[in-house]
């Protein structure tokens, strides 16, 4: 804790989460090594990816990940908790680019990157030998059948999840004390145990409000199964860091303390600077009028404001025109 604390930087920090499907996770029950892996740099170079793209954040990112494998009722449900810097270094290295104070990229995007990144990165792996199939799965041995139950999940969503920035810096501790080295289920979880089975708490995340909360009992032999499911193989590293927090080229440390320059030579000229304007080169526009579209998080410029029931008088000059219209309804 005392060296995640001296890597903190000044800025909001973001949580995200990515969540492999269950017909993926399944393939990855019996491949835990391999899959579990991929999910990381899947995750990972998606991140980093989106963020670096100049029509979103346009910059270098630190990313804390760690992998856990378990839903509530200690199910296999691998997924990767992401604690994300809020903003990072310019292509240039000359200076620190702020995210918005609520918003960090879209998940959408996010979303779709990440389908196409861990698929992508399972056929190679089928195709190297990599994998394994057992039971049910030996079927997928055959490249043929292999792509075949991927096909489906090229169409549907995948999971990504952003939730609101950590409070601050002191959130951020809690949170990595509470979930960094935690197991498929705690203590306190723990109700009672007999010879007829063990009885637990767990969440039902279908629900809403107090009722989510329920109780579980298990058989003895059928608790240790779930328990053992998340053992990982030996060797695996769990919690592991990229982008800024990295150590490849200069050091996790070095590239701390240019990120720590950076943010204080902008609090000196005034706030953080915040994105550029990537949807309009007016530069004259207040700030008044930067809002994010909700569907890639770049900046709408109101190009005319009318009443209610009347007809808008702008058109594109050319078809191939990219603006936003904002209406003004109050």
């Amino acid at each position: 804790m005392a060296e995640r604390k001296a890597e903190l930087l000044k800025v909001p920090y973001f949580h995200v989460v990515f969540t492999l499907p269950a017909e993926i996770a399944a393939i990855g029950y019996q491949n835990k090594t391999v899959i579990y892996d991929l999910l990381f740099k899947a995750a990972s170079n998606t991140m980093l990816t989106i963020a670096t793209d100049p029509k979103h954040l346009g910059a270098k990112i630190g990313i804390t990940a760690v992998l856990h494998t378990w839903g509530s009722a200690m199910t296999h449900h691998p997924h990767v908790h992401m604690i994300v810097t809020g903003g990072g270094i310019s292509p240039d290295g000359s200076h620190w680019i702020a995210s918005r104070p609520d918003y960090l990229v879209p998940v959408e995007v996010l979303s779709a990157l990440f389908r196409g990144r861990m698929l992508g990165m399972l056929i190679d792996a089928h195709a190297a030998g990599r994998l394994q199939f057992f039971g049910d799965y030996q079927h997928l041995a055959d490249r043929r059948a292999f792509k075949a139950h991927l096909a489906p999940h090229w169409e549907t969503d995948w999971f990504v999840y952003a939730k609101r920035p950590f409070a601050g810096p002191e959130q951020v501790l809690a949170y990595l004390s509470r979930y960094t080295h935690r197991v498929a289920i705690s203590n306190s979880r723990l109700i009672a145990a007999d010879a007829c089975g063990v009885t637990f708490t767990y969440k039902d995340y279908r629900i809403e409000g107090p009722e989510r909360y329920k109780t579980m009992t298990l058989e003895p032999g059928e608790f240790i199964r779930r328990f053992l499911m998340h053992v990982l193989p030996k060797g695996f590293h769990r919690i592991r860091h990229y982008g800024l927090l990295a150590n490849g080229g200069d050091t996790r440390a070095e590239k701390l303390a240019r990120a720590r320059q950076l943010i204080a030579a902008a609090l000196q000229i005034g706030s953080p600077p915040q994105p550029q304007d990537r949807t309009c080169q007016d530069t004259t526009l207040s700030e008044e009028l930067d809002h994010p579209c909700p569907h890639c998080g770049s900046r709408m410029v109101i190009i005319e404001t009318f009443e209610p029931g009347s007809r808008p008088r702008h058109r594109p000059s050319t078809p191939a025109s990219i603006l936003s219209l904002s209406i003004n309804t109050s």
